[in-house]
């Protein structure tokens, strides 16, 4: 059993207690801090309460996290292209189609199933199925994440995506052209009512989101941006670019698979077609990282070159399309 002491804030005078905790305790989601709450796992000034009640300010919260049970996961020796590693975390950079963690029924070759054979102990902070995890990237988009070898440096790294102090920037490619060569995209994102699986700018309701895109080349039919973002939100990068008419080129997922080429110019439609064959997939690579260590101090940054798919595309996109 792990636990830890959060002390309410002025700030946080009046809140729910679950709220208030998903706020501060980083890694630990809401969820999963209601399950804690259930189960007793939280306690107010030594009392138990539901999730629903109201803290007041001074207030000392005890969060007790039970050991991480065995995750029923086999190490496999799954390829990893680790760009750092000391006793405290990873930067892997992960290729398009890993999972990062087991989902549904999917349990083998994932990320998580390559660092359990890669190490010998990961954070047990995010449950058993996701040991070390402290950010996502889906499936097919590629390129650098931070996994976290035990509980201090998972705190510490969350602590830093929740104060957005973790730069992250992304190389895209777009269909059409921004009217801007820069700008901010600031749009609240939430679950799609029409399909869960899949997330939707929403007018009211959802979480605030933001991102910021510059467009390192206009091509006849779609553009190269890098993006960075402010908040992290499920599929924000995608989202937001298919809300301003922009999508990721082979994200079919928001509009950006085949039935965009409708849309493009007789002249260059089948240059259009060419690049969504060679991508075959969402052209989107996270390919650098900063943060600060969370033990040592020391700021670092790391990035990596874009894949072999995207390169293809962006040298079919320079060409014309030839």
């Amino acid at each position: 059993m792990r636990q830890f002491e959060v002390t309410v804030l002025p700030e946080h005078a009046g809140g729910r207690l679950d709220r208030m905790l998903a706020g501060v305790c980083g890694p630990l989601s809401r969820t999963r801090i209601q399950s804690l709450i259930a189960s007793g796992g939280v306690l107010v000034t030594g009392k138990q309460v539901r999730s629903n009640y109201r803290v007041s300010v001074g207030e000392k919260i005890v969060v007790r996290l039970p050991a991480p049970e065995p995750a029923g996961l086999d190490p496999e020796d799954v390829p990893l292209d680790v760009l750092f590693e000391d006793a405290h975390l990873l930067v892997v950079n992960k290729p398009a189609g890993m999972v990062v963690h087991p989902t549904g029924g999917m349990r083998t070759g994932t990320l998580v199933n390559g660092l359990l054979a890669h190490c010998d102990g990961l954070s047990g902070i995010n449950g058993v199925l996701r040991p070390g995890i402290v950010h996502r990237l889906d499936r097919e988009t590629s390129g650098l994440l931070m996994v976290a070898k035990d509980d201090a440096a998972h705190r510490g790294l969350a602590l830093q995506l929740e104060t957005r102090t973790v730069t992250r920037r992304y190389t895209a490619f777009v269909w059409g052209q921004p009217q801007t060569e820069s700008g901010r995209i600031v749009a609240a994102i939430d679950r799609n009512p029409a399909d869960r699986r899949r997330m939707a700018v929403v007018d009211a309701g959802g979480r605030w989101a933001a991102t910021r895109y510059e467009v390192k080349a206009f091509h006849a039919f779609a553009s190269r941006l890098e993006l960075s973002l402010e908040t992290g939100r499920t599929h924000q990068i995608r989202v937001h670019l298919a809300h301003v008419g922009h999508p990721v080129l082979g994200d079919a997922a928001y509009g950006g698979g085949a039935k965009r080429i409708r849309g493009i110019s007789p002249p260059h439609r089948n240059a259009a077609r060419t690049a969504l064959n060679v991508a075959n997939r969402q052209m989107l690579n996270a390919g650098s990282l900063g943060f600060v260590h969370p033990v040592t101090g020391k700021a670092l940054e790391f990035h990596a070159a874009l894949p072999e798919d995207m390169r293809r595309v962006d040298e079919l996109l320079s060409s014309g399309g030839l």
